[in-house]
């Protein structure tokens, strides 16, 4: 039994029991791929929020869940979402009387729909790519997340609450801020895989291989990809308003932002999509810059392709959940100054030094390392000038408080 491809055979085992129509045959695959996909997911989803709160728990000192019990079992606390659902079910839905009620029960719905589209184009595993070999899987992956901001605006319009609709036009300046950043850093990798191919498989394809059969040739190993990285994780931290770019939903600035109106389940479904857009960004993070389902050495290929892309997405998880943790939640006027004069700025600039390593790629074997200290110097220099000018002439606020 080949475990690289057991999702494939079963698949196919389940669909050659069917009678041979074509299209009878493609809608149960395509059917039993979607319930699959929402399926692994969904857990995950369920898993990371008691996770999140286990770890937040210990990093500050105090415990998480830890006291759900199903028929006297308890395991952990890890029964937790569960309870949380049927909470969330049973609660009572409460809908402001002049709200638009289409739009407003259309959000959340909209909000979980946008966010799992992406998961159609990422490439799983070697023999699991869905739809991630088409050639525009990367423009598709963006117009699907770039939707998910139609249903805040949606949430903030309907709910009739000024408060609701300052938040969601606040969420939406901040979403289309760090948009153009996330975008940006992700061409180089198009560029420099075969034939500059919008195909996600032909990303990752482009990462195969190992340096003496250890060191993997992924993205992030690169001057410009590490860079590329660094500045994807933070734009993706923004994307998905997590802290130290919560404001979207910081209680402390405008009530619960564009989710005052909220209650019940359709409140949790937005933290639904939230979780769900973050894994998906997380994926393609992974994509991009490491590797993909590539093993990190070579005499690791046994494991199952699809096994070393779900394990990089839930580090990349983690490191969402660490940045909770660990830093504090920005002014609006730092988060935007910090999108538009620091990280599109150095994506620009990473773009061009990703087409100098393209253009050395042939250079002789003493000339690599002038290749490397070349791309490092382009790559640190400007970092290192625009993070000193960030603030230039923007001194600590002054607080006078009357006696």
């Amino acid at each position: 039994m080949d475990l690289e491809t057991l999702p494939f055979d079963i698949l196919a085992w389940c669909v050659a029991l069917l009678p041979e129509n074509e299209w009878l045959r493609w809608a149960v695959s395509s059917l039993v791929a979607i319930i699959a996909i929402l399926s692994v997911f969904g857990l995950t989803f369920a898993f990371l929020t008691v996770t999140e709160r286990k770890l937040l728990g210990r990093f500050q000192n105090r415990y998480g869940p830890n006291r759900v019990r199903v028929f006297g079992v308890r395991v952990f606390g890890f029964f937790q979402p569960f309870a949380d659902a049927v909470k969330a079910l049973t609660k009572e839905d409460v809908v402001p009387f002049a709200a638009d009620k289409v739009l407003h029960f259309a959000a959340p719905a909209a909000m979980v729909a946008f966010s799992v589209l992406g998961f159609a184009v990422l490439p799983f595993g070697r023999e699991l790519t869905a739809l991630g070999g088409m050639d525009a899987a990367l423009l598709y992956f963006f117009a699907a997340g770039a939707a998910s901001e139609l249903a805040i605006f949606m949430a903030g319009w309907s709910s009739t609450n000024k408060y609701s609709l300052v938040a969601a036009m606040r969420a939406l300046a901040q979403l289309v801020s760090y948009e153009l950043p996330l975008l940006l850093v992700a061409v180089p990798a198009v560029l420099l895989a075969t034939g500059g191919s919008l195909a996600l498989t032909d990303v990752v394809e482009a990462q195969g291989g190992w340096l003496g059969g250890v060191i993997p040739q992924w993205n992030v190993l690169t001057p410009w990809g590490a860079a590329g990285a660094v500045i994807f994780f933070v734009a993706a931290l923004a994307e998905c308003n997590r802290c130290p770019f919560d404001l979207p939903e910081g209680e402390s600035e405008i009530i619960a932002g564009y989710l005052t109106e909220y209650s019940g389940f359709k409140y949790a479904m937005f933290f639904m999509g939230e979780y769900f857009g973050m894994a998906a960004l997380s994926g393609l993070g992974v994509t991009l810059f490491f590797g993909g389902w590539q093993a990190p050495c070579e005499f690791l290929q046994f494991v199952p392709s699809y096994v070393w892309f779900y394990g990089k997405t839930i580090l990349v998880l983690l490191a969402f959940m660490w940045m909770r943790a660990t830093l504090l939640r920005l002014r609006m006027d730092q988060l935007m100054r910090l999108a538009w004069k620091f990280l599109v700025p150095l994506a620009l600039w990473n773009l061009g030094v990703a087409v100098f390593w393209s253009l050395t790629a042939q250079w002789n074997a003493p000339a690599q390392i002038v290749r490397w200290a070349l791309a490092a110097a382009f790559v640190l220099a400007p970092f290192l000038l625009l993070g000193r000018n960030l603030s230039a002439g923007l001194g600590p606020r002054k607080y006078k408080f009357a006696e």
